[in-house]
């Protein structure tokens, strides 16, 4: 496979979907790539490539990063801190997941990212 063409690809296709995206959908692109990169994760950890997992994860935490930083925590109240508190578990958990090798663990993180993922969706296609 080219995986440069295919990096740029995907680098212009995100590009479109952020380009006239609302807050919600900002949230779903970071979901859906965070979902992907979990299970690119998963995979270098079942194929031994350590060194790609440890890329996977950070990138992971990056994200999850980003998720963080974008929460409102004057208007969301007990809601967004529990969010928060979740986003700062879901980073935890794959740090454990990249030093113990556990792909459980990972599994773990993408279930919960899933579960959230599906409910942003749900707002999305409310305001539809």
């Amino acid at each position: 496979m080219d995986h440069v063409g295919y990096g740029n690809y995907r680098a212009a296709s995100l590009h479109a979907q952020v380009a006239g995206a609302s807050p919600v959908q900002l949230v779903l692109v970071l979901m859906n790539g965070l979902l992907d990169e979990m299970a690119r994760a998963r995979a270098h950890i079942e194929h031994r490539r350590y060194e790609e997992k440890g890329h996977s994860i950070n990138k992971c935490i990056h994200m999850f990063a980003a998720l963080t930083s974008s929460l409102d925590y004057e208007l969301g109240g007990d809601t967004v801190n529990q969010i928060g508190r979740l986003y700062d578990y879901c980073t935890l958990r794959l740090n454990e997941a990249g030093c113990q090798l556990d792909v459980a663990v990972v599994d773990e993180v993408i279930g919960l990212v899933s579960t959230l993922r599906d409910a942003w969706q749900q707002v999305e296609d409310r305001s539809a």
